[in-house]
């Protein structure tokens, strides 16, 4: 039988919030692992408040541009790519992939990505993958439970948004790339998903249980992003 292929795009704030959140890791691992007979994951790992952190320290101590911020960032995701590659251990491919666009011959279940390039978040390394692999959908596992229409921590009228077309979506994102900033999906990520015609799902990762069911296609929480249909 032919596995399904599934791109996953791992938040950094569900990896290491504040600290490492080990019990979350656990849980992750036990859920990925009931569906490596049917499924193929790639997961790309985020870099969350570490990336932050630095980021933040550097500019503190002297100057930096962009593509510092970035290359900080970089090696975050890695990081916590390397981690997630530890943890599935022989489940995974050998090594983190860092070029999304080379193509992977392995058979293990699990191949884990990290950061590629300076201006973009591993949003977009999750669209390219989803690319050279022929993916159809791509999972966004972050913070949240749903896009809304405008920030509901500042807005209590804020509506949240079951679907949407990609059109729809990318009028209630920033239209340019900025280190740091917290759009449901990368507005540079957005353009190369619509033209791609992909499938994203954003989702609270946190909600293992919603995580679940839509593993199993079963009603979930969470917004769909996808034109036609």
């Amino acid at each position: 039988m032919k596995k399904e292929i599934l791109v996953i795009s791992l938040g950094g704030s569900l990896i290491v919030p504040d600290k490492i959140d080990i019990k979350f890791l656990k849980e992750f691992k036990k859920l990925i692992l009931k569906h490596i007979k049917t499924k193929q994951f790639y997961i790309i790992t985020g870099g969350g408040s570490t990336a932050r952190k630095y980021a933040k320290a550097a500019g503190k101590i002297d100057n930096i541009d962009s593509d510092d911020r970035d290359w900080l960032g970089i090696h975050c995701t890695r990081l916590n790519g390397h981690l997630l590659k530890i943890i599935f251990k022989k489940h995974t491919y050998s090594r983190v992939v860092k070029n999304p666009n080379k193509k992977i011959k392995t058979s293990k279940p699990i191949i884990i990505a990290a950061g590629y390039k300076p201006g973009c978040s591993s949003d977009l390394d999750a669209v390219q993958i989803a690319k050279s692999v022929g993916a159809k959908t791509v999972l966004n596992l972050s913070n949240i439970n749903y896009v809304y229409d405008k920030d509901p921590k500042k807005y209590k009228n804020a509506r949240k948004i079951k679907k949407a077309t990609w059109k729809e979506f990318r009028k209630i994102i920033p239209k340019k790339w900025k280190y740091g900033m917290h759009a449901p999906f990368d507005p540079v990520a957005s353009r190369a998903a619509q033209k791609l015609k992909l499938k994203v799902v954003i989702m609270n990762g946190k909600k293992l249980k919603q995580v679940s069911n839509f593993l199993h296609k079963q009603p979930f929480e969470g917004t769909i992003i996808q034109d036609g249909k």
